[in-house]
C-alpha cells in the first residue's frame, strides 16, 4: 500500500497533533516500527508496497486487526463538546460521531452508553476502538478513506452488529426544509415524524421533528430502552427542524422524543406528526406505513360529478367506539356500511377519529392530529372501513378539530419548552371553555401543520369531507372572554385575523388539491360568509371563510324549541319554524340533529317531545319529515334513527335491545327506523329535495302563518321546477278537509298524491290518510288560483306529488 501524503487541509480537530500517518496492519505480518527519521520514512514506502503485493498473491487478505499500533487515537474531546454531547444539547452531534477524514486516516467515534467495547467492521477491517469512557469510543482507522462499516457492539451479556447512524448524509432534502421554513409543505407528513425508507442503500427509518427552541433533541424508544444518550438528532439549521437516520429501526417500532428545553431541563414528547400510536392510556408514537390497497377506484372517480351544494346529502353521524363497542374498524367494515346503506343515508360522519388520551372527550381533545386512534385498530384497518363504506356507495365526513388542543405534558403543550402550537401570549393561548390551549394561526410553521394535516386526511385516508369543529372559538378574540381579557386586533375589532387566514388556506388548500371532497363549518354565530368563496369579499371586508357547507345551529336550536312546547302552547312559538327561511339563502347549510343535542342533560329526540309515548314517537316522526323537507342537508346521530328513549352514552352507545324482537315495544322503534329509511329512499328520488337547496328558487310557502292550527305547508322545487309539497300538523288533531292552494304543473292543474305519511302504520302511526288522487278545485287559497282538500293526520308530516 502506497504511503499516504499529509493532508494539505486544515487538520480535523479530532486528530491527535503532529500524529504520522498510520499504517493499516494485516494478521498475516505483524509490523515492525516504522524506521526513524525523514530518510527512512521516504525510503520504505515502495518496499511495503511490494512485499505487501506478494502476500496478497499468496492468500487472501484477512481482517486487520486492532492493537495499539493499528488504531490510533484522536483527540479527546473538549470537556464543552463531550457534555453538550453527553447531556443531549449538541446541535450537530454528527460533526461529532461516525467516521471523518482527518490527517492520517479516518477518525470514528461512536457513542454507545453501558458498551464493553466496540469494534469498527468493514470489508478487510477489524478495528477496535478505544474507550474513553462515558460510553464514548473512538479511533484513528489507517485507511486512505471512509469505509461503509458497521458496528459490533459488545455489552456484558451479548453483542450486537449494526449500522452507525452518524455515517449517514441527511436524509431530509432541502427543498422539503425550504418548504417547512415558509410553511408552504403541504405533504408535511412525508417530511417530518418517522419515515420507514431506505437511505444510502440501507433499510431504516428517519426520524424528524420541528422543535426551533430546543437546545439538543435524542430519540428515545423502545429500541433503545428509552435511553436517547446514544441518539442525539442534529439540527437543519434555522428551519428548527432535528434529524436522524436509524438503521434496521422499522415498522411497530415506538418511540418519542428527548427534548433539551432552552433551560436546560429535559422533556420527553410523543412525535406531534406521529401516523400510529399505542392504544390510550399508553401514548408512545409508533413507525408505521401504509401497505392497504385501494379498492374504491370508481367512487373516487366520481365523487365530485355533482356540487355537493346541488346533491343529496342525508348523515349519519357516527361515535365509532361506541356504535357497537369492542368492534374493530375491521368488524365495523363488516356491519356498518350494510346498515347505513338500508337506512339510505348517503354519508357517515364520525366524530373524531384523532388519536386522544381521553375517552370522555368523544375525540374532541386530540394530541395524535395525524394519527388514527389505535382503540380500534392500525391506520390500514381505518382505511379498510373507509373503503368499505366506499364500495357500499357511502361517502365519510371526518370531525375535525383545529381549535385546540390538550395540556398533557408529553404532547403539543410547550412542545420544546416554550410556547410553539399555542400562542405566546397566555390570554391568547388559553381557551376559556375547555382547558385547552388554542393554535397560535399567525406563525406560518402551526398554520402548516394544520392545513397539511386537512389535506392528510383526505388524500392517505380518501376522506370526502371535514367538518371542522368549534369554528366561533377560532373566529372571535373576545369568544367567552370578558372585557379586559382580550385585546382587539390591528384595526380595532374582535375579529382573530390569524384564524380567518388560516380557515381560508386550508380551504383553498383542500378543494384545490382533492376535488369532490367538501369542507363543513360548525360555526354558531352569524358570520358573514362562511360558505362564500375566499376571493369574494363581503360587507364587512373580509373574503369568504371558503368552507362548503355550515351546520345551521339557529334552525336546529329554533326547531326543537318548538317541538319540546306541548302542542297547546306551540302557538305563541309558530315564528321559531319559520325565521330559518328568513336567512336560508345566506349561507348553504346542513340541518344537524347532532351528538351536542342528546347528550349532558339535553334528553334524547324523542324524550324531548311532550305528551304520552305514542305523541312522543309521532312528534319524533313528524319533525324527521319536516327536516328532511326543509331546505338544507340532513345529519342525523346515532340512535335518533330509532326513537332511543335514552341519551346518547360514550359507554355504552346506542340502546340497540331496543330493536330485538322479543322487546314488547320493539315495533315502536322499529317503526321509527323504517320511516328514516323512507325518508332516505324518497329523498334520494326526489331532486326537488336536494338539488336547489342553496337559492330562493328551490321554496315557496303555502302557508306559513297558521300559527292556530300548528301547521306549515311549502313548496320545494327542482332544477326543472317539478314540485314536492311537504305539510306539516304539529297538533295532535286530525284536520279534514284542509283546504291548501297548489300551482299548476308545466302550465296546467294536475292531480296530487301522498308520497309519505309519517303518520302510516309501518311506521307506529294512526294511519291516517288523504286517499286517492287529490284534484284541484277552482277554489283559490293562498294566492293560487286553484286549491286542494286533504285530511292532515295528528302530529305528522305529509310529502305529496303531482300525479
Amino acid at each position: 500500500m502506497t504511503a499516504r501524503k499529509p493532508s494539505r487541509n486544515v487538520p480535523d480537530p479530532t486528530a491527535t497533533p503532529s500524529m504520522p500517518a498510520a499504517t493499516p496492519l494485516t494478521s498475516a505480518t505483524p509490523a515492525a516500527p516504522a524506521p526513524a527519521g525523514p530518510a527512512a520514512t521516504a525510503a520504505t514506502p515502495a518496499k511495503r508496497k511490494k512485499a505487501a503485493e506478494k502476500r496478497a498473491a499468496a492468500s487472501p487478505p484477512r481482517p486487520r486487526r486492532s492493537g495499539g499500533r493499528g488504531v490510533r487515537p484522536v483527540r479527546v474531546l473538549d470537556d464543552g463538546d463531550r457534555g453538550r454531547l453527553l447531556a443531549g444539547e449538541h446541535h450537530a452531534p454528527h460533526e461529532l460521531l461516525g467516521a471523518h477524514m482527518v490527517r492520517g486516516g479516518v477518525a470514528v467515534r461512536v457513542l454507545r452508553p453501558f458498551a464493553r467495547s466496540v469494534t469498527v467492521l468493514a470489508k478487510g477491517l477489524r478495528a477496535e476502538l478505544h474507550d474513553d469512557g462515558d460510553g464514548l469510543f473512538s479511533g484513528l482507522l489507517p485507511v486512505p478513506s471512509v469505509p461503509e462499516y458497521q458496528l459490533l457492539v459488545a455489552y456484558d451479556d451479548n453483542e450486537i452488529e449494526v449500522h452507525d447512524p452518524y455515517r449517514f448524509l441527511p436524509a431530509l432534502g432541502d427543498l422539503d426544509l425550504h418548504l417547512i421554513g415558509e410553511g408552504r409543505h403541504e405533504e408535511l407528513w412525508t417530511a417530518l415524524g418517522a419515515q420507514p425508507m431506505e437511505h444510502q442503500g440501507v433499510a431504516g427509518t428517519r426520524f424528524t421533528v420541528w422543535a426551533p427552541n430546543a437546545r439538543g433533541v435524542r430519540v428515545v424508544g423502545d429500541f433503545n430502552y428509552w435511553d436517547g444518550t446514544g441518539f442525539p438528532m442534529r439540527s437543519l439549521g434555522s428551519s428548527g427542524v432535528w434529524e436522524l437516520f436509524l438503521p434496521a429501526i422499522g415498522e411497530g417500532a415506538l418511540y418519542k422524543f428527548d427534548i433539551c428545553r432552552p433551560d436546560g431541563s429535559h422533556t420527553v414528547r410523543a412525535d406531534p406528526m406521529a401516523r400510529h400510536t399505542e392504544v390510550p392510556p399508553a401514548n408512545a408514537s409508533v413507525v408505521t406505513a401504509s401497505h392497504h390497497e385501494w379498492r374504491d377506484q370508481e367512487w373516487m372517480a366520481h365523487r365530485g360529478d355533482v356540487p355537493v351544494h346541488e346533491a343529496p346529502l342525508s348523515v349519519y353521524e357516527v361515535h365509532l367506539p361506541s356504535w357497537r363497542p369492542g368492534l374493530t374498524y375491521r368488524q365495523l367494515a363488516d356491519q356498518l356500511p350494510s346498515y347505513v346503506r338500508d337506512l339510505g343515508f348517503t354519508h357517515v360522519e364520525l366524530m373524531p377519529v384523532s388519536e386522544h388520551p381521553f375517552g370522555g372527550s368523544w375525540g374532541y381533545q386530540v394530541t395524535g392530529f395525524y394519527a388514527p386512534t389505535s382503540r380500534m385498530g392500525s391506520p390500514d384497518d381505518f382505511r379498510h372501513l373507509i373503503d368499505a363504506l366506499h364500495r357500499s356507495g357511502i361517502g365519510v365526513i371526518v370531525d375535525w378539530v383545529p381549535a385546540h388542543f390538550p395540556r398533557d405534558d408529553w404532547a403539543l403543550a410547550e412542545f420544546d419548552g416554550r410556547p410553539l402550537y399555542e400562542h405566546s401570549d397566555p390570554t391568547r393561548a388559553a381557551h376559556p371553555d375547555w382547558g385547552t390551549l388554542e393554535f397560535d394561526f399567525g406563525r406560518t410553521e402551526v398554520r402548516n401543520f394544520l392545513v397539511a394535516n386537512a389535506t392528510y386526511w383526505c388524500e392517505e385516508f380518501h376522506i370526502d369531507g371535514l367538518r371542522v369543529d368549534a369554528v366561533a372559538s377560532m373566529l372571535y378574540l373576545d369568544y367567552s372572554r370578558e372585557d379586559g381579557e382580550w385585546a382587539p386586533n390591528e384595526h380595532g375589532g374582535r375579529e382573530n385575523l390569524d384564524a380567518v387566514a388560516f380557515l381560508q388556506e386550508m380551504n383553498a388548500t383542500v378543494y384545490r388539491r382533492n376535488p369532490g371532497v367538501v369542507t363543513i363549518a360548525e360555526e354558531s354565530t352569524a358570520w358573514d360568509g362562511v360558505t362564500r368563496a375566499t376571493h369574494h369579499v363581503g360587507p364587512g371586508g373580509f373574503g369568504g371563510l371558503g368552507f362548503g357547507l355550515k351546520w345551521n345551529m339557529g334552525w336546529m336550536h329554533d326547531s326543537l324549541e318548538y317541538v319540546s312546547k306541548e302542542p297547546v302552547h306551540r302557538k305563541y312559538h309558530h315564528n321559531e319554524m319559520t325565521f330559518s327561511m328568513v336567512y336560508a339563502y345566506s349561507e348553504n347549510y346542513v340541518l344537524p340533529i347532532s351528538h351536542d343535542e342528546v347528550v349532558h342533560g339535553k334528553r334524547s329526540l324523542v324524550s324531548k317531545m311532550p305528551g304520552d309515548w305514542w305523541q312522543q314517537r309521532a312528534n319524533h316522526r313528524a319533525y324527521l319529515g319536516f327536516m328532511w323537507a326543509h331546505p338544507g342537508k340532513q345529519l342525523l346521530f346515532m340512535g335518533q334513527e330509532f326513537a332511543q328513549g335514552a341519551e346518547w352514552s360514550e359507554g355504552h352507545g346506542p340502546d340497540w335491545w331496543l330493536l330485538d324482537p322479543s322487546y314488547a315495544a320493539e315495533s315502536d322503534h322499529r317503526g321509527v327506523r323504517t320511516l328514516v329509511s323512507d325518508l332516505n329512499r324518497v329523498y334520494g328520488n326526489t331532486p326537488a329535495l336536494w338539488q336547489r337547496d342553496t337559492v330562493p328558487e328551490g321554496f315557496s310557502w303555502v302557508v306559513g302563518d297558521a300559527a292556530e292550527d300548528n301547521a306549515f305547508a311549502f313548496l320545494r322545487y327542482d332544477a326543472h321546477g317539478a314540485p314536492l309539497l311537504a305539510v306539516c300538523n304539529f297538533s295532535p288533531v286530525v284536520r279534514h278537509d284542509y283546504r291548501l292552494g297548489v300551482p299548476d304543473v308545466l302550465g296546467a292543474p294536475v292531480a296530487w298524491a301522498e308520497v309519505l305519511n309519517t303518520d302510516a302504520a309501518q311506521y307506529g302511526g294512526s294511519d291516517v290518510r288523504s286517499t286517492g288522487p287529490l284534484k284541484p278545485e277552482s277554489v283559490g287559497a293562498h294566492g293560487r288560483p286553484a286549491s286542494i282538500l286533504l285530511t292532515l293526520p295528528p302530529l305528522a308530516t305529509v310529502w305529496l306529488q303531482p300525479l
